[in-house]
């Protein structure tokens, strides 16, 4: 027994050692193609590393530039009738506040204004321009106006960059031989168009006399209706409505030509604006007083 005991603890030492040989030589002939696929991973994970560091810090071909502040520019009110002054701004985007003793009655005119025209300004919702007025002989009728119907914003004028002009290098002058007279050129001045003379209804005193640069009160009743027809109810387009409203209702009141045609006009563009917009009642009341008011005078 002791024996075959013996026999088997040497057969079974055998069997281990071998299995043990034979395992080191899988091993060892598996021990280069493990090492590449190491350094393949590791240089796959740097690689990656890399291209997203790159990623990161690169600049996207396709980005968007950075968008551009609107801009407003500040309209000349010099000499105006407040009451056009208020609606050029208004039309424009702007606040607007009386500052000084003379109150925003529509007949006053403007004396200064801040800033001044032609400013540029960051368009911040309601840039906010301040005027001062002057008492004209006109009547101050009705109640001043002294400020706008809407909270103004502060105004961000826009500083202009500087730019510096390099002096020209003089350029040698050319052989006297060589020199070629100029051609001129004479072109005939254009024929100055001629404002038609526009005969008041009749005379209000010390009521500003109408403008002729601007249009007719009936041309500006008749393309209101127009444009009202074709534009979409919006906050700014019924500023512009307004504006254009109380320029035609005024100048009539001032007794300008035509405006109790433009008056009639008016009101039927009033209605197509309750029709489109569903606003507009109050603006047709207040042209058929002053188309009563004007009628009477120019009796």
């Amino acid at each position: 027994m002791p024996s075959s005991a013996s026999l088997a603890v040497g057969l079974e030492s055998n069997r281990l050692s071998a299995d043990s040989q034979s395992m080191a030589l899988r091993i060892a002939t598996r021990l280069p193609r493990l090492a590449i696929v190491g350094v393949v991973l590791l240089l796959a994970s740097a690689t990656l590393a890399v291209g997203a560091a790159k990623r990161m810090t690169a600049v996207p071909k396709g980005a968007p530039a950075p968008v551009a502040a609107a801009t407003l520019v500040v309209p000349d009110l010099a000499g105006q009738a407040f009451v056009f002054a208020k609606g050029t701004l208004e039309d424009t985007g702007f606040a607007w506040q009386v500052i000084g003793s003379v109150h925003g009655y529509a007949a006053n005119t403007v004396a200064r204004q801040s800033p001044p025209a032609g400013t540029r300004v960051r368009d911040t919702g309601a840039p906010t321009i301040s005027v001062t007025l002057k008492r004209t002989a006109y009547a101050e009728k009705g109640s001043p106006e002294d400020v706008s119907p809407y909270v103004g914003t502060a105004v961000q004028p826009i500083s202009l960059a500087s730019t510096s002009v390099t002096p020209a290098v003089p350029v040698p002058a050319a052989p006297k031989g060589a020199q070629a007279k100029p051609t001129t050129t004479t072109t005939k001045p254009k024929p100055v168009a001629t404002a038609t003379k526009r005969p008041p209804a009749f005379v209000a005193a010390g009521a500003p006399t109408e403008p002729l640069k601007e249009m007719p009160l009936t041309q500006r009743a008749e393309l209101l209706s127009t444009w009202i027809g074709a534009h979409s109810k919006t906050r700014a387009n019924v500023r512009h409505y307004l504006y254009q409203h109380s320029w035609i209702v005024t100048g009539a009141s001032f007794g300008w030509w035509h405006g109790a045609d433009a008056l009639r006009k008016l009101i039927a563009a009033d209605r197509i604006a309750q029709q489109r917009w569903g606003i507009g009642k109050k603006s047709e009341l207040v042209a058929r007083r002053a188309l009563a008011d004007v009628e009477a005078r120019t009796k």
